[in-house]
């Protein structure tokens, strides 16, 4: 086959590519330039997209022997990703910015490019696992390594493009493996930190960086009585669930800590009360995808749900349902939705949050949280 191996100047993506190379495909490698104003280096793991990690990329295809390419697809990241964080944070909502690249970028710039220019496949350095049926019916399943596992951000690719992609890392039972292998094949990324927090963001002040794209507009923060306790610098920087950084004017009656229950963005007003307030046991998803075999419309099934990256999955009941949740972001009345009961509850999820189904190891779809019940 012929495969488009993303290479984005870390170990993993340069093995990945090592390995399709080594299994008989017809590899070319691409590095993703997804800022116009990129740092010449990172701040150790913070970040990635530098042109220290373009370098990265090319060395390790020259060590490969495969063509080496730079694709500039900093407009469509800034029109998509980021745009999109930006927009989900000022309407009172939580993103996740990885989720959004992998569809929007990875897997639909990117494979839509491969493919129109004759590729079969792309390769990146993920950790999950395709599993193909006897009917070539092809499933997204967890990584090996649970640790590592990114079927959580992967989920929203759906079947359509997970039949055009490669995860040659699923399989690997630890990053020291990765690392060690990538020694032997004398990567120089061997020994290169992971990058962490939001590319886009790699001094990691979410804050800071929201402030500055939306400027200030300050406001209330109330209990969940309504009583005045302090004052924010916008709503837009508060999230569900946080504790930190609330600058309240006053302790709460009982002396207990309190967190962010709501983010009233009409109102420009963050509601803040007692922990016990956080955990819900009711989720409204839209903009689902569904991988193969699909549930069945309107059907409860049994399924584990997971809310958080790295999250521990919980028990719940699921089904899918045609008609958009009330309040959906959808642009258009036709995406699917689903309503998740969860067994024992979950505490702080925020809209915009991705929801993520599995059966076992393996993905039965994604969706978006667009409200929560206790």
């Amino acid at each position: 086959m012929r495969v488009l191996a993303a290479l984005s100047g870390g170990v993993d993506s340069a093995v990945a590519a090592a390995r399709a190379v080594d299994a008989g495909h017809d590899v070319v490698g691409v590095h993703m330039a997804l800022s116009r104003n990129r740092d010449q280096f990172r701040t150790g793991s913070r970040g990635c997209c530098s042109i220290e990690d373009a370098g990265d990329a090319r060395r390790a295809a020259d060590v490969l022997g495969i063509p080496y390419y730079v694709w500039d697809l900093s407009e469509r990241f800034e029109q998509t990703v980021v745009a999109d964080f930006l927009a989900e944070y000022e309407a009172g909502r939580t993103p996740n910015p990885c989720v959004r690249c992998n569809e929007h970028i990875k897997f639909e710039a990117l494979l839509d490019k491969g493919v129109a220019l004759g590729f079969d496949a792309v390769c990146t350095g993920h950790y999950a696992r395709v599993e193909i049926a006897e009917d070539g019916t092809r499933s997204l399943l967890r990584a090996r390594d649970v640790a590592k596992d990114q079927s959580y951000v992967l989920a929203v690719m759906g079947p359509d493009r997970l039949a055009r992609s490669m995860f040659p890392l699923g399989d690997v039972p630890s990053k020291e493996q990765v690392r060690a292998e990538a020694a032997d094949r004398g990567l120089a990324v061997s020994a290169k930190p992971d990058s962490y927090d939001i590319c886009f963001v790699a001094d990691g002040d979410t804050q800071g960086f929201l402030r500055d794209r939306l400027g200030s507009r300050p406001g209330p923060v109330v209990d969940a009585e309504g009583a005045v306790v302090g004052e924010h610098d916008g709503a837009y920087a508060y999230t569900v669930g946080q504790r930190k950084g609330l600058a309240l004017g006053r302790p709460a009656p009982d002396g207990r800590p309190r967190y962010v229950l709501e983010v009233q963005t009409s109102s420009n007003t963050v509601v803040v009360g007692a922990a016990e307030l956080l955990t819900v046991r009711e989720l409204d998803g839209d903009r689902a995808v569904w991988f193969d075999p699909a549930p069945e419309p309107s059907a409860w099934f049994g399924c584990s749900v997971q809310v958080r990256a790295h999250g521990t999955p919980v028990e719940a009941r699921a089904r899918r349902t045609a008609a958009p949740a009330p309040g959906s972001a959808s642009e258009d009345g036709a995406h699917e939705r689903v309503e998740v009961h969860l067994e024992d509850g979950l505490r702080g999820i925020a809209p915009g949050q991705s929801l993520v189904l599995f059966e076992g190891d393996r993905v039965v779809g994604q969706a978006t949280v667009t409200a929560s019940r206790r």
